[in-house]
């Protein structure tokens, strides 16, 4: 841990792994202005960001009292006095952890946060994707600090760094499943959570492995332990791989011939690890949460989930 006088800046990530991918040009933005960058997020984001130029991660455990005990003893222990904060999050809990942090932090406007922000920005007034609406946070905050703030535009793609280990820890997996020189396509028949109440899941993902497989494609699933047993129901054929690391899973993704999913975690991973991906929608809005990549595919739209057929063959031709 530094204890050197340059000045640190801490980063508050969002809480939701498609989130966190989607901070990823905002936080090699951040990365860029020399300060030593600490990212606070949930713990399993050290994992997927561990090739992520950083001076320390800090875990954040969603209790504000903690969280902010966690940062001011990390202050403490570097004895660094000039600092900043940026909090990505809306809530007002991200606001509160570095103010009694004693972390002077800039962040959106919202109810409630500007009392909690020194540098409290104004939401654009045009509707953004994510990546760029976070991307349009971190500049006007390095700019508010008279630093360099970059590129206007967000680059177009995430630019996940992927470690030696994780990319050696999927080949191992593959080479025990007996994968290593089988093309195959890799599902992820899940989806975390529901968006307005309605269940974020396209509903064919059994039909589609069954097509697939019938046409002598290999289809595999590896889900995190929470999921393993719904996508079992929702894919019973698929070729189930053991659970991993966000940051193998990444490795996992780009090793694949093609990644089919949901609007969900596993595609932002997929588009950050520079896969190919099929992602579809029903229930989300592919401008506002869609995969930032280029290789990435969208079918479906906001309240229109795509027909089963329709996919299959598009399957087929990416294939």
């Amino acid at each position: 841990m530094s204890t050197s006088n340059t000045a640190c800046l801490y980063v508050r990530l969002p809480n939701w792994v498609g989130d966190v991918c989607m901070s990823l040009p905002s936080l090699a933005l951040a990365g860029s202005t020399g300060l030593q960058l600490v990212v606070c997020a949930r713990p399993w984001a050290r994992d997927l960001l561990a090739g992520v130029p950083m001076q320390d991660f800090i875990p954040m455990r969603g209790k504000w009292r903690e969280d902010s005990r966690a940062v001011r003893e990390h202050r403490r222990k570097t004895g660094i006095k000039q600092c900043y904060g940026l909090t990505l999050p809306d809530s007002l809990s991200s606001a509160a952890v570095f103010r009694l942090a004693g972390v002077p932090t800039a962040g959106y406007r919202d109810d409630g946060r500007s009392l909690l922000l020194r540098w409290p920005v104004s939401k654009p007034t045009q509707r953004l994707h994510a990546v760029e609406s976070w991307y349009y946070l971190t500049r006007q905050a390095l700019s508010a600090w008279g630093l360099p703030a970059g590129s206007e535009h967000p680059p177009k793609t995430l630019d996940l760094p992927i470690t030696q280990a994780h990319q050696e820890a999927a080949d191992t997996m593959l080479r025990q499943a007996g994968l290593t020189d089988a093309p195959f396509v890799l599902i992820a028949p899940t989806a975390t959570g529901l968006h307005k109440g309605r269940v974020k899941v396209w509903p064919h993902f059994d039909a589609l492995t069954r097509g697939l497989q019938a046409s002598g494609h290999t289809v595999v699933m590896c889900p995190p332990p929470s999921e393993v047993e719904e996508s079992r129901r929702n894919a019973p054929t698929a070729q189930l791989l053991p659970s991993v690391s966000l940051g193998v899973f990444a490795a996992l993704t780009r090793r694949a011939a093609l990644v089919v999913c949901n609007d969900s975690g596993v595609s932002h991973v997929a588009a950050a690890a520079e896969a190919r991906q099929l992602t579809l929608f029903g229930v989300t809005n592919p401008e506002r949460t869609g995969p930032w990549a280029s290789r990435a595919i969208c079918m479906g739209a906001e309240g229109a989930w795509p027909a089963a057929n329709e996919v299959e063959q598009e399957v087929r031709r990416l294939l």
